[in-house]
């Protein structure tokens, strides 16, 4: 049975994760979103040693890469690089927008709500101003949309909500309920972590679905701008 390390640092909450097969074994979160960098080592160490392990047990590493925070996905990714190329071990990469999905369909499960099947998820992150990165799923995970950056303006989403109920959810909805007035739409405050990585994190581990260490960047989904680059 496999034991892996989860590390999420894409958004305002930071947290590291291990899990055996699907059995979470430990979790530490912060809320610090200023200090991920600072957290993210120190939790995974405190992680292994509340648990008994040792970091060379590992038998693999997922990190969310993207979309999310510029800052936030490099300190990650550079992390679970780090580890991975120190122990030759796999690197597994999410969608931290699947992850956030993910978040939301535990949550109704874990207070019972049975939503309609055509239900759809769609997570968002705030990219500043009255912009989102944003995907969209079915209940099954399926993608409907690939992740995307979007400008919000009023009457986004009226052609997908005249016909179908839509969750939204993640820390960019807030703007979209000022936008939006249907009764097919409805709002999740739910919170992913680094364990609602474990699922994803496994099958991939299991089918063989690993990352190019030396070739694997962030999802940034729109262009990073760098203002030491200069063109």
């Amino acid at each position: 049975m496999p034991l892996l390390l989860h590390i999420d640092t894409a958004t305002e909450q930071a947290s590291v994760c291990i899990s055996r097969e699907e059995q979470i074994l430990g979790l530490i979160s912060s809320q610090e979103q200023k200090n991920h960098a600072g957290f993210v080592q120190l939790a995974i160490q405190q992680l292994l040693a509340d648990n008994g392990c040792t970091i060379q047990e590992l038998d693999a590493i997922a990190v969310t890469a993207g979309p999310g925070s510029y800052t936030g996905l490099r300190v990650g990714l550079a992390t679970a690089k780090g580890i991975s190329y120190a122990l030759q071990k796999p690197l597994i990469l999410v969608n931290t927008l699947e992850v956030m999905a993910r978040a939301v369909i535990r949550d109704l499960q874990e207070q019972g709500i049975r939503s309609a099947s055509n239900t759809l998820l769609c997570p968002m992150i705030d990219a500043r101003r009255m912009e989102v990165f944003t995907a969209l799923y079915s209940l099954d995970l399926t993608e409907i949309w690939a992740p995307q950056a979007m400008i919000l303006e009023n009457g986004c989403f009226s052609d997908l909500l005249a016909n179908q109920p839509v969750i939204f959810s993640g820390s960019g909805h807030t703007k979209l309920k000022e936008l939006v007035d249907s009764p097919n739409a409805s709002y999740s405050h739910t919170l992913h972590n680094a364990a609602d990585l474990a699922i994803p994190a496994l099958a991939a581990y299991h089918s063989g679905q690993f990352a190019n260490l030396a070739y694997s960047e962030p999802l940034y989904v729109k262009e990073f701008f760098d203002p030491l680059k200069k063109g």
